[in-house]
């Protein structure tokens, strides 16, 4: 199917579209566009930024400087090309799987407005990058429940531990019977945590946290400054 042409006067399509043509035609897949040009390719359109964002529920990849800190504040990537949207059917095809505002907010609620895997709250700094905020977003998951059945579920992740938990299913039997090989101290220390709704990282495990997320040889180099 031909592409349409984003500034074709006769292209009948709304900003979110036209934007996706122009991405395609006017930036191209890895490189980078700032707000303004943006903004002037769609004068006087007042939620041309919105509609931009938009195209991120349709599977197009775009950066800002919070994803690629070699970004300018005024600079975006546009990293990977998503569905067709110029294409009918496309969207209303995709809307019956899209997560509502309304579902959104009812899954940060659930999880206490924290990531599920690493229980940071959104806003709130890591510990090993105290410039690096985190910001939550809903991620669908695999759940394998008892009875052999995979049922896909809404969590709230956070950007850094939602890039790493791509395609992973949650099995709550393995859970179950985990839990049930602790002793009575883990166990009893366990259950607080699932009554706090986080577990709170001590010092060893922030110290480990940081030890992991550094590159091959600082590990290296930090070993062998700790075993002299």
């Amino acid at each position: 199917m031909t592409v349409p042409k984003w500034n074709d006067p006769a292209l009948k399509a709304g900003t979110m579209i036209k934007t996706a043509l122009w991405l395609v035609s006017e930036v191209g897949e890895g490189n980078i566009f700032t707000k303004e040009q943006h903004r002037d390719a769609f004068p006087g359109i007042a939620q041309a930024d919105r509609r931009l964002r938009d195209l991120r529920d349709f599977g197009w990849v775009i950066h800002t400087n919070s994803d690629d800190g070699a970004l300018k504040p005024e600079e975006q990537r546009f990293v990977k090309t998503g569905l067709p949207v110029w294409q009918p059917g496309i969207r209303r095809s995709v809307a019956a799987t899209t997560i509502t505002a309304k579902q959104r907010q009812a899954v940060f609620a659930a999880d206490d407005y924290q990531c599920v895997v690493c229980g940071i709250a959104g806003g709130e700094s890591y510990p090993d990058a105290l410039n690096d905020s985190a910001v939550l977003s809903i991620s669908r998951r695999d759940v394998l429940l008892q009875g052999e059945r995979v049922e896909v579920q809404l969590v709230t992740e956070c950007k850094r531990c939602r890039a790493g938990t791509d395609g992973e299913t949650s099995d709550v039997g393995r859970l179950l019977s985990d839990i049930r090989d602790l002793d009575d101290t883990e166990r009893a220390r366990l259950i607080r945590w699932m009554e706090r709704g986080r577990r709170g990282a001590t010092p060893l495990d922030r110290a480990w946290t940081a030890y992991r997320r550094l590159p091959a040889e600082m590990r290296g180099d930090v070993r062998r400054r700790l075993l002299g």
